[in-house]
């Protein structure tokens, strides 16, 4: 498989977050937050948590506290599916390809639930084929890009069809949720709404070449509670455990060496690092754990500083950071990880620059 083109977008919203701060101290619903809580948000928002600004989907910040199921799902039907088009049609056009090209079509979201699903709506913005093929793949949050791409290769590989177009989306600020728990306040702090895209087939369309060259994924149910969405008060409430960094680790680690050996493939030859930035404590959890240097998360560590964590997209958006750098041709390492606890890795073989 060989990813022919990529697109991201994310809303033209763009708060600091001093900005998130200083909207907070006048609502209500925040002042009703216990003193230490309060403590907590300030520390993540003003404090060096690796994230400068979000971009999200609202007009004004103080609607992030509009905590109602309907208001939360009306957001995420209004803009799943204008960031999912944007991105798409920027991989597209990236590509070199017409929306008419496409054979399937699979797309991911974990922050909002549309039925039919999003892909029903990008088949119809974008205008392709009646008869593509469709999935909406769900439940699998913040690593939901890896599998989305591998099952793109499945379908590549059996010839069912010719070029997929695979899509993540998420409106993180339509599952905003607050109360006094640690892990839903330092959420309510970390996370930003984009989409990433990427036109895949199995020839290469001329441009620097990005193959799919082996890939795995490690799920640990055992942990499943660690890190996952919840149903409260009809709406999702994330949970988040101060294990996660490590187990985060511990996973990419694992399936590093897993896929190393499938793709035969040694350490040394890794030039390439395209890491979720799940967090601040997550990417340096990963990053020791691999014995990687800071100017090898470098892109990740730039994504997680503009965006905050995009949750499935963000591979996407630091894929096309490091391809737009002076990264090398050769092995590079891509990963995810989320909600299960389940952690997914893939070699790609990049093509040296002209």
């Amino acid at each position: 498989m060989v990813i022919q083109g990529l697109g991201t977008a994310a809303p033209s919203h763009r708060y600091t977050q001093k900005e998130c701060w200083e909207a907070a101290q006048d609502i209500e619903r925040f002042q009703q937050l216990e003193p230490r809580s309060r403590a907590i948000i300030k520390k993540v928002l003003t404090g060096n948590n690796g994230i400068s600004t979000r971009h999200l989907v609202l007009d004004d910040i103080s609607q992030a506290f509009e905590l109602n199921p309907d208001a939360l799902h009306a957001r995420f039907a209004r803009h799943a599916p204008r960031l999912g088009k944007q991105a798409a049609e920027r991989a597209l056009a990236d590509a070199g390809a017409e929306p008419s090209a496409i054979d399937g079509v699979i797309v991911s979201t974990c922050t909002g639930y549309l039925c039919p699903g999003l892909s029903s709506y990008l088949i119809e913005d974008l205008g392709l084929r009646p008869g593509v093929l469709a999935l909406d793949l769900v439940g699998q949050g913040c690593g939901a890009a890896l599998p989305n791409l591998c099952t793109a290769e499945a379908l590549l590989a059996s010839q069912r069809c010719r070029r997929i177009l695979s899509v993540c989306v998420e409106v993180c600020s339509a599952a905003f949720y607050l109360d006094n728990d640690p892990g839903v306040l330092i959420s309510a702090c970390l996370f930003g709404d984009g989409a990433g895209a990427a036109v895949l087939g199995a020839e290469s369309n001329g441009k620097r070449r990005v193959s799919w060259t082996a890939s795995g994924s490690l799920h640990n149910p055992r942990d499943r509670d660690l890190l996952r969405f919840e149903q409260k008060d009809g709406m999702l409430r994330n949970i988040l455990s101060a294990q996660v960094p490590g187990l985060a680790a511990e996973h990419v680690a694992h399936v590093l060496d897993q896929v190393l050996g499938l793709a035969q493939v040694e350490r040394s030859e890794m030039v390439g690092w395209v890491l979720h930035p799940g967090g601040r404590d997550v990417l340096t959890a990963v990053s020791q754990r691999l014995g990687l240097s800071e100017h090898d998360v470098r892109w990740s560590r730039a994504v997680l500083a503009e965006y905050g964590n995009l949750s499935s997209p963000s591979v996407y958006f630091v894929l096309q950071a490091a391809l737009a750098d002076s990264t090398p041709g050769g092995y590079w390492w891509m990963s995810s990880f989320g909600a299960g606890f389940s952690g997914h890795g893939a070699v790609l073989e990049v093509e040296h620059r002209v």
